[in-house]
C-alpha cells in the first residue's frame, strides 16, 4: 500500500462565491507550478532496503533476430486497400495444416463407411427380391402338372362306364390289319380271323359265361392269330361290361372258376390247321381297364400241353393284354384318338384252362 501526505501548503483554498464580502486572492508572482500531479499528501514511510537473492548465473539467452514484418504491397497511387490482408493458413484456424488434413481423412473414412453400409443394405434388399421372383417363378411353373393330373383323369375316367363310353367297339378299332405289330422292332402276328357281336356268351362256357351275360356284358371283339414264330395260337379280344365296377367282379371270380372246372374261355376257329385253339389245353389271362375286360388263351399250334413257366408263352399274353389292348386300343380310345401318358397298370391274371375234351 502507498501512503500520501498533504502539506499545508497543498491545503485547500476555497473560492469565494460571487458577491461575498471577502476579498478575491491576488495571485502571487512566481515561478509557474511545474506540470504533473501534484505532490503527495501522505507521507512515504521509509521501510528498510529488501535484499533480493541472486539468481543463479546462467547463460546468456541469445537475442532473437527481429521479426521482419513484410511491408504491405505497392498499390497503384490513388488506390488503397479495402480491408485487412488475409493472415497467412496457419492463423486462420488456430492449427497446423495437418491436423487439418487428418480431420478430412476422418471424415472421408466415416462417410465411406456409411456408403458401404447402406450399399449391403440395398444389395440384401434387392437379394430378397429377386428369391421372392423366383420363388413366384418357381410355384408359377410347378402349376401345370397339377392342373394337367384332373385332364388325364377325366381322360382315364371316360371308359369306367358305357354312360362315357356309349360308342360301341368294332372289329377294325381292335385288329384293323391282317398283320398285328405290338411294338416297332416286334415282329408281327398273323391275324387269321376276327368276330365282333352282342352275345358274350359265345365267347366263354360254364358259369363264366353265365357271369358275363348276368353282370351286363353287352359285346365281345376278338381275333385268332398266329404267332410270329408259327409254333403257338392265340384268341384274344375284349368283352363290354356296363361298368368298371362290374368287369372287376368277373375278373375276381373268373380264377375260382376256372380252378372247379366251371367254365373256361373259348377259342375261336379260324380253318385248317386251328383246331387245337378250341380244344386243346390254354394258358390264359385277364386284364380288367374301365368297363372292359381283356383276355387271352394261347395253345400250342400241335395241340400238345402248355409246359409250367413256358416264357414264349408269357411273352404272348404280354404282347396281347399289355402292349396291343390296354396301351394300344383302351388308350386311343380314353383319349379320344390321342396318345397319352398311360393310367396306373391294371391288374392282370392269368390261369390255365383244360381243353374240351378234358385233359
Amino acid at each position: 500500500m502507498v501512503y500520501r501526505y498533504e502539506s499545508d501548503e497543498d491545503a485547500f483554498v476555497g473560492y469565494p462565491r460571487s458577491g461575498s464580502d471577502l476579498p478575491e486572492p491576488t495571485p502571487t508572482p512566481g515561478p509557474p507550478a511545474p506540470a504533473g500531479p501534484s505532490p503527495s499528501r501522505f507521507p512515504t514511510p521509509s521501510l528498510p532496503r529488501t535484499i533480493r537473492p541472486g539468481l543463479p548465473a546462467t547463460e546468456p539467452i541469445p537475442a532473437r533476430p527481429p521479426v521482419q514484418i513484410p511491408s504491405p504491397p505497392t498499390l497503384p497511387h490513388g488506390y488503397a486497400p479495402t480491408g485487412p490482408l488475409d493472415p497467412p493458413p496457419s492463423r486462420r484456424s488456430g492449427r497446423s495444416g495437418s491436423g487439418r488434413g487428418g480431420g478430412r481423412l476422418w471424415q472421408v473414412l466415416v462417410g465411406g463407411a456409411a456408403v458401404l453400409v447402406l450399399l449391403a443394405l440395398c444389395g440384401l434388399g434387392v437379394a430378397a427380391l429377386l428369391a421372392e421372383r423366383s420363388t413366384n417363378n418357381d410355384q408359377t411353373g410347378a402349376a401345370p402338372p397339377t392342373t394337367a393330373a384332373p385332364v388325364a383323369d377325366s381322360a382315364a375316367g371316360e371308359l369306367d362306364s358305357r354312360d362315357t363310353d356309349q360308342q360301341p367297339l368294332t372289329a377294325r378299332e381292335v385288329f384293323p390289319g391282317k398283320k398285328l405289330v405290338v411294338a416297332d422292332g416286334r415282329p408281327a402276328y398273323d391275324v387269321l380271323k376276327t368276330h365282333s357281336g352282342g352275345s358274350c356268351a359265345v365267347a366263354a362256357t360254364g358259369e363264366i359265361a353265365d357271369l358275363l351275360v348276368r353282370l351286363g356284358c353287352s359285346q365281345v371283339v376278338r381275333a385268332t392269330l398266329r404267332s410270329p414264330d408259327g409254333d403257338h395260337l392265340v384268341t384274344a379280344g375284349l368283352f363290354n361290361l356296363t361298368d368298371k365296377a362290374s368287369a372287376q367282379r368277373v375278373r375276381d371270380r373268373i380264377r375260382q372258376l376256372l380252378d372247379e372246372r366251371q367254365g373256361r374261355f373259348s377259342g375261336l376257329a379260324a380253318g385248317d390247321g386251328t383246331t387245337a385253339v378250341t380244344t386243346a389245353a390254354a394258358r390264359v389271362g385277364w386284364q380288367v381297364r374301365g368297363h372292359y375286360i381283356a383276355y387271352c388263351l394261347v395253345v400250342r399250334a400241335d395241340g400238345g400241353a402248355v409246359p409250367a413257366g413256358d416264357t414264349a408263352v408269357r411273352e404272348i399274353i404280354y404282347d396281347m393284354i399289355e402292349l396291343h389292348l390296354d396301351k394300344g386300343v383302351l388308350e386311343r380310345r380314353a383319349a379320344g384318338g390321342t396318345a397319352v401318358q398311360p393310367t396306373a397298370k391294371a391288374t392282370e391274371d392269368t390261369g390255365t384252362q383244360r381243353g374240351t375234351d378234358g385233359e
